[in-house]
C-alpha cells in the first residue's frame, strides 16, 4: 500500500484529499494532518468586523469536510525529513511515499517591530486575517467614533491580495451607514506602486478609491510601528499617524517548512509552477498558498490548480510523465461596498481584461467593472465553498484561463 501524506486540511488540502480518494487506486492510503479540527471559511473573516457574518458561521469541523476514506490526524507538525520520508509530529512520527504540503500561509505580526507592543496590539492595531483578530476588530469598529483609519499591507505576498482593498471599501460603507463617514479619514497604505496588485487593474479601477474619498499611500516599505506616537514609520523616513490601524502582517509559510530546509526565506516551497512538484524532491509537492508559484495566494488558485494537479499526481503515482500544466489561473471578486463588487480574471501571462465571465457576451459576471451581480456572486461563493469546492465536485467554470468573453488589450485601447 502506497502512503500519500497531505500536510494541512485547509482549502487546498481538503479539496485535494477528496479528489485523490476518487482518482487513486483503492490500495492508496490518504492521510491528512492538521493541528486541530477547526476548518474556517477564511473569506468570511473580512465580514466579521462589520457584523455581516458571525464568527460561528465561518467555522466547521475539518473531519466533516473530508471523505470517510481519508484519515485525519490532529497533531502539530514539527519537521519533515525528505530523505527519510518521515514527518515528525508532536506526539508521533509518520512515514510517507508521497508528500503534499498544503499548510498555507500565516500572518506574522511579530515580524514587524513595534506592531505587537501591548500598548497597541488588539487595542488600536488589529489584523483581520485570523478569526480572533477579526473578532477583536469588530469591537473596535463598533466603538470607533472618528479619526485616522489606516488599512495597511506590510509586504507581499499575502493571501487574498484584494482583501485589504475590500476592507477599505466596506469600511467606507460601514461608516456611511453609521453617519460618521465625514469624521473618519481613511488611508490605504501599500508597498506597491498602485492600489491593486495588477497594474492594469490599478489603472482601470483606481477611480473607486477616489470616488469613496479614500487616500492612497504607495511604495510604503514599513520599518517599524511606533506604539507611543501611533505612527507607521517607513524606511524612506515617511511617518503615517493612525488612531485605528488595520494591518495585514507579513505572511509566511509554516515554520516547519523553514526548519526542514524545504522553503524559501518566507517559508514557501519552491515548485515547478506548472506541475507544483518540488524542485528538490520528486515525491514532494506543494499546493495552495504553501507554494511559491508567481500568482495570487487565493482560494480560486487552489481550486484551479488542484484540478490540473490531480491529473499530474495520478500520472506520477503510476510512474508516468506529468503532461498537464497549470497556467496560474486566478479570479477574484472584490467587494466595493454599496452592494456592488468587481471581478478580476488573469493568469501567469495575462493581465486582467474587460469582458464577461465565464461565458462570452452572456457572462453573467462582468470583468473589471462594479456590478450588483458580482456582489451576489461573491456572497453565493460561501455555499459553493462548503457544498461544491471542498467536496471536490465539478464547478462549471474553466480550469485554465479562457479568452472567451474577454476584450483584448489592443481593442480596449482603441475604444
Amino acid at each position: 500500500m502506497s502512503k500519500v501524506l497531505i500536510l494541512g486540511a485547509g482549502t487546498a488540502g481538503t479539496m485535494l484529499a477528496n479528489k485523490l480518494v476518487k482518482a487513486l487506486p483503492p490500495t492508496a492510503s490518504i492521510t491528512v494532518v492538521d493541528k486541530d479540527d477547526d476548518h474556517d471559511y477564511q473569506p468570511g473573516y473580512l465580514f466579521i468586523p462589520f457584523g455581516t457574518i458571525t464568527p460561528e458561521r465561518v467555522r466547521r469541523s475539518r473531519k466533516a469536510q473530508l471523505s470517510p476514506k481519508v484519515e485525519l490526524v490532529t497533531d502539530a507538525i514539527v519537521s519533515v525529513d525528505p530523505k527519510a520520508r518521515t514527518v515528525e509530529l508532536k506526539t508521533r512520527t509518520l512515514s510517507y511515499d508521497w508528500l503534499v504540503i498544503a499548510t498555507g500561509t500565516t500572518p506574522r505580526p511579530d515580524m514587524t517591530e513595534g506592531l505587537t507592543d501591548e500598548r497597541i496590539w488588539r487595542k488600536s492595531a488589529f489584523d483581520f486575517y485570523t478569526r480572533d483578530g477579526a473578532i477583536a476588530l469588530k469591537k473596535a469598529m463598533d466603538s470607533f467614533k472618528g479619526g485616522k483609519l489606516l488599512i495597511h499591507i506590510t509586504e507581499m505576498p499575502i493571501k487574498c491580495p484584494v482583501a485589504p482593498l475590500e476592507f477599505a471599501f466596506l469600511a467606507d460603507d460601514f461608516f456611511r451607514h453609521k453617519k460618521i463617514r465625514h469624521l473618519v479619514d481613511i488611508t490605504y497604505v501599500t508597498p506597491l506602486d498602485g492600489a491593486f496588485t495588477k497594474p492594469v487593474a490599478s489603472k482601470k479601477l483606481g477611480y473607486v478609491l477616489e470616488d469613496r474619498s479614500i487616500r492612497l499611500a504607495t511604495d510604503f516599505a514599513i520599518e517599524r510601528v511606533d506604539p507611543e506616537t501611533k505612527k507607521l514609520v517607513g524606511f524612506d523616513g515617511r511617518e503615517i499617524p493612525f488612531d485605528l490601524l488595520v494591518t495585514v502582517p507579513t505572511n509566511m509559510g509554516a515554520q516547519y517548512v523553514i526548519d526542514s530546509g524545504m522553503g524559501d526565506d518566507l517559508g514557501f516551497v519552491p515548485v515547478d509552477k506548472k506541475t507544483l512538484q518540488s524542485l528538490q524532491y520528486e515525491n514532494v509537492f506543494a499546493v495552495g498558498d504553501a507554494s511559491n508559484i508567481p500568482t495570487s495566494k487565493a482560494g480560486s488558485v487552489a481550486h484551479f490548480s488542484i484540478h490540473v494537479f490531480v491529473d499530474n499526481f495520478t500520472a506520477a503515482y503510476a510512474g508516468k510523465p506529468m503532461t498537464h500544466a497549470f497556467d496560474g489561473h486566478a479570479n477574484c471578486f472584490i467587494e466595493s461596498g454599496r452592494g456592488k463588487a468587481m471581478l478580476l480574471d488573469f493568469n501567469y501571462d495575462t493581465e486582467p481584461l474587460t469582458g464577461s465571465f465565464p461565458v462570452t457576451t452572456i457572462g453573467p459576471m462582468s470583468l473589471l467593472k462594479e456590478t450588483r451581480l458580482n456582489h451576489i456572486g461573491k456572497l453565493a461563493f460561501e455555499q459553493i465553498y462548503w457544498q461544491m469546492l471542498l467536496p471536490g465536485r465539478h464547478l462549471p467554470v474553466p480550469t485554465l484561463m479562457s479568452m472567451a468573453g474577454k476584450v483584448p488589450a489592443e481593442k480596449t485601447k482603441e475604444s
